[in-house]
C-alpha cells in the first residue's frame, strides 16, 4: 500500500489534544443498474486538527465532493465513519456549513437577508437585534456592507460568493466545508477572494476542508494538500505537508523554491503517476 506523508504540522497552529475531524476507514458504494456495485470511494483515513486548513485535489469522479458531503452530513459512509469532536456525524447541522461553487443564495432576498435567515433558523431565541448585527457584522467582514440590500440579480459572481462566506462563518460553524468555492469566477476575482479567504481565516482560525482543482490555490492557502487517487474506489494517495510560514504573502509564497518543489509533485502525482496501488 503507498505511503502516506504524515510530516508534522506547523507547531504554531492551534491543536486539540484530542482528535477534532475524523475521517475512519470510510467506503462509499452505490448500487448499479446490474445488481451490483460502484465503489466510489474505498476505506478513506483522515485527520483534521482543530484550527487546520485542508485542501482535497484530485481528478473529476474521484469523489471528493462525496467525500465533503459525508462530512457535511448530506449522504452517510457504506462503511466506516465520520466524527466531530468524538460524534458520529449523521445529518448536516449548523456546527458545519457548507460553501458551494454555484453559490446557492435565495434570489428574491438581498444580501442581508440571505444572512439574516441562516442566523435565525439556527438562533431563533435571539434578540431581533442582536440577529441583525450579526448579518450586519459578517457583511462587513467581507467588504459587502453598501451592498446589503442588492439582490443576488444585483451582484457579481465574487460579491455572491462573499455573500456566501458571510452566511456561512456568521453561524459560527467548527468546521467550514468549500466545495470549489471559486471554481466559476475569472481568474482576477479568483485570487481576490483567495487573498479575502486567507486574511478570514487567519483571524478567525476556523477548521477548513476544501475542494479545489487548482494547485497553486492549495499551496497557498493549505496547511496541507490531501491528493486522491483516481476513481472508481479512490483513496488518498498522499498527504503533502505546506511549509510556507503564516500569515502567506502571494508574492512571497511564489518565490519560495520550495513551492515549485511541491508544485511540480503534486502535478506528477495528478498526471503521471500510477492512480492505484497494483500492490496488495
Amino acid at each position: 500500500m503507498q505511503t502516506v506523508n504524515t510530516t508534522t504540522l506547523d507547531p504554531k497552529l492551534p491543536l486539540t489534544a484530542e482528535p477534532f475531524l475524523v475521517i475512519e476507514n470510510v467506503t462509499k458504494a452505490y448500487p448499479t443498474a446490474g445488481g451490483g456495485e460502484c465503489i466510489v470511494l474505498d476505506g478513506i483515513d483522515l485527520t483534521v486538527n482543530e484550527g487546520e486548513f485542508v485542501c482535497v485535489i484530485g481528478h473529476s469522479g474521484c469523489g471528493k465532493s462525496t467525500l465533503l458531503d459525508m462530512v457535511s452530513g448530506f449522504r452517510e459512509p457504506t462503511s466506516g465513519e465520520v466524527r466531530l469532536q468524538n460524534k458520529r456525524i449523521t445529518k448536516p447541522g449548523p456546527d458545519r456549513m457548507v460553501v458551494f461553487q454555484n453559490y446557492s443564495l435565495l434570489p428574491w432576498m438581498t444580501a442581508f437577508e440571505n444572512i439574516y435567515l441562516g442566523i435565525h433558523s439556527v438562533w431563533p431565541d435571539k434578540p431581533k437585534a442582536e440577529k441583525e448585527q450579526i448579518a450586519h457584522d459578517h457583511l462587513a467582514l467581507v467588504g459587502l456592507t453598501e451592498a446589503a440590500n442588492k439582490k443576488p440579480k444585483q451582484l457579481s459572481g465574487g460579491m455572491k460568493q462573499r455573500v456566501c462566506i458571510a452566511r456561512a462563518l456568521a453561524l459560527r460553524p467548527q468546521v467550514l466545508v468549500l466545495d470549489e468555492p471559486f471554481g466559476a469566477l475569472d481568474p482576477i476575482t479568483r485570487e481576490e477572494l483567495q487573498e479575502e479567504l486567507l486574511k478570514i481565516w487567519t483571524e478567525h482560525r476556523v477548521t477548513v476542508l476544501m475542494i479545489t482543482h487548482d494547485i497553486d490555490e492549495a499551496l497557498l492557502l493549505g496547511d496541507r494538500l490531501v491528493m486522491m487517487t483516481n476513481g472508481p474506489a479512490a483513496k488518498v494517495g498522499e498527504i503533502l505537508t505546506i511549509p510556507f510560514p503564516r500569515p502567506r504573502d502571494r508574492t512571497h509564497v511564489m518565490e519560495d523554491p520550495k513551492y515549485y518543489e511541491l508544485r511540480n509533485y503534486a502535478l506528477d502525482f495528478l498526471y503521471h503517476r500510477f492512480a492505484h496501488d497494483d500492490v496488495e
